[in-house]
């Protein structure tokens, strides 16, 4: 494949990407102006709409250093080292690698769209609560979902891969 179609291959997976950032976006925009800050409403037993600020990392690991805090610039340069990586890894897919470039497109699009919490306000916006009577699942956002299914994935997949290469082998020895 030419450079200029791989360029084109991966410009059509980064557009699941910005799909990703901008719902997750929209989403934080519209909690933002209708929930205050540590506003909850309670929708089922279960289930809750927050507006919970998150200046730490999943589950607000290292969390705590406020907008201003070096968390802030470590998750940035973090996440824009990560967008490099991953924009490297999908134009060296194969082209009918399509699964693998969906594991990267939603892991990116997630890592953009706290990227750019991160940047602008200096901290995440969570709003999606799960919870069974005083468990409390942390909360998340859109961004969050896209990085843990693309996670999940991407994590599924080396299992599996190993599991054939395991079995490849034993057959062949």
């Amino acid at each position: 494949m030419t450079a200029v179609g791989q360029w084109r291959s991966v410009v059509g997976w980064l557009g699941i990407s910005a799909l990703v950032v901008i719902l997750d976006q929209f989403t934080k925009w519209i909690v933002s102006i209708n929930l205050a800050v540590n506003e909850h409403i309670a929708v089922w037993p279960f289930f809750s709409w927050v507006r919970w600020h998150n200046d730490g990392a999943a589950f607000s690991m290292l969390a705590g250093g406020g907008s201003d805090g070096w968390q802030r610039w470590f998750f940035v340069t973090l996440a824009i080292g990560f967008t490099g990586f991953i924009v490297y890894e999908l134009r060296r897919l194969p082209a009918g690698d399509k699964f693998m470039a969906v594991v990267y497109a939603l892991i990116l699009g997630g890592a953009l769209g706290n990227m750019i919490d991160r940047l602008f306000a200096g901290h995440v916006v969570d709003f999606i609560l799960v919870h069974y009577g005083d468990w409390y699942f942390p909360a998340f956002n859109v961004a969050d979902i896209a990085l843990s299914c693309g996670a999940t994935l991407w994590i599924g997949y080396i299992l599996l891969d190993s599991w054939r290469n395991r079995s490849s082998a034993q057959k062949a020895g």
